[in-house]
């Protein structure tokens, strides 16, 4: 599963690891560039102010990834 957030500031960087980590499933962030694990606080820094996709495995539940995803933004 794939959605996309624009990634803007420190706060919503710490909110974004704070809840792939509590998150029962493994959570990953693509830009163009490289594709990080949401769990990784100092490498999601590398990504403010760029718009990434959520990444998930296709076994997730759709409906709480969608609302981790929206949590996220």
């Amino acid at each position: 599963m794939i959605k996309e957030i624009q990634i803007k500031d420190q706060a919503q960087v710490q909110k974004i690891n704070r809840l792939a980590s509590s998150a029962p499933y493994d959570v990953w962030l693509h830009s163009e560039t490289v594709m990080l694990d949401a769990r990784s606080l100092l490498g999601l820094y590398a990504l403010i102010g760029k718009k990434v996709r959520v990444v998930a495995e296709d076994n997730v539940d759709p409906h709480q990834f969608g609302k981790l995803v929206d949590r996220m933004e």
